[in-house]
């Protein structure tokens, strides 16, 4: 049997997926399992256990509805028998129709469910995690007991003893650290932990950013502006030998978790209920939790300009929580 997966356009969303191909394999342990993921995204996809081939997609080299049409119809040589689709669009179910899988199953809230053999209701309310499997409970009639977010990494058993990850971004407005709480956040932290390195994190386009944080530092010796300077593999790999990741809600918040990695998650916009990361080994989450508008899910602050929900996160409760993780009397 083949089973072709559409997986999710964002960096966390594809890590919370591998809780569901984890479970296509449970279920299916004799099967192939392929994957159809973001170009940008592809090299995270060569660490999720269970797959066999990975095809990227990129939306530059096949726009519109008519390019995702041609891309999916260039893999109906492979002739899968199943395809499972992921994302909330509708070029993703033209992608799946275009491949003639003989199964093809998503949820109906989607669009085009009726270029869907088999459609369901997204139920509501669920942890993304959750809701992915739904899909595969609803076609199987089969419940999913074993539910684990995870993907593989290169190193095993090594750690670098007090060094912490930090990720202030986020690709909303509303979720990522405001520069002035930021600085006094790492002002706190380098005081509280004199003998940790603190390691700021981010893509490329993220580098400038990040800076802006070191910048004016008062402990500058002990802050590294690693933004731009690994591929994802690498940031796993990195994540993997660090003690703690303290970070927003955001992509490398799941990764870390995926790979055991101690993480602090500070929410402000979203709901952590639906998006924070799943395995609940040494996972803490911190909000603020006293506004009115609290969660929200916009990507701005329309209320107060800057996110009040990350200005006005305990820091002294962060510096505790982290100092369970370090090795300080």
């Amino acid at each position: 049997m083949k089973i072709l997966i559409r997986l999710p356009n964002w960096l966390g969303d594809v890590v919370m997926s591998t809780a569901f191909i984890a479970a296509v394999k449970q279920l299916y342990p004799d099967a192939q399992v392929d994957v159809i993921i973001k170009k940008e995204l592809s090299n995270i996809a060569g660490l999720i256990p269970g797959l066999t081939h990975i095809h990227p997609f990129s939306k530059q080299e096949h726009s519109g509805l008519s390019g995702v049409y041609r891309f999916g119809k260039k893999l109906r040589t492979e002739k899968y028998d199943m395809f499972f689709n992921l994302p909330q669009s509708l070029s993703s179910v033209v992608m799946g129709w275009a491949t003639s899988a003989k199964k093809k199953i998503g949820f109906g809230k989607e669009g085009g469910f009726f270029l869907l053999t088999n459609s369901y209701k997204k139920p509501a309310n669920l942890h993304r995690v959750d809701e992915y499997i739904s899909l595969l409970e609803q076609f199987t009639n089969k419940t999913i007991v074993n539910r684990q977010v995870k993907l593989n990494t290169s190193i095993s058993g090594f750690k670098q003893e007090n060094r912490v990850l930090i990720n202030f971004n986020s690709e909303a407005e509303s979720r990522r650290m405001p520069l002035h709480k930021g600085r006094t956040l790492l002002n706190k932290l380098t005081k509280a932990f004199p003998n940790t390195i603190f390691c700021l994190i981010g893509s490329p386009k993220e580098e400038a950013f990040v800076d802006q944080f070191i910048t004016g530092a008062e402990n500058p010796d002990q802050l590294e502006n690693h933004a731009g300077k690994t591929d994802l593999p690498g940031l796993c790999n990195l994540m993997a030998q660090s003690t703690a990741l303290l970070t927003t809600d955001s992509g490398p918040a799941h990764l870390a978790n995926s790979v055991g990695t101690p993480v602090i998650v500070l929410f402000g916009a979203g709901n952590e209920y639906n998006t924070a990361p799943y395995n609940k080994q040494n996972l803490t989450i911190q909000r603020y939790g006293k506004l009115t508008c609290e969660p929200c899910v916009r990507n701005t602050c329309k209320l107060y300009g800057v996110p009040k929900c990350m200005e006005l996160l305990d820091e002294l409760q962060i510096i505790n929580t982290l100092s369970l993780y370090l090795n300080h009397a």
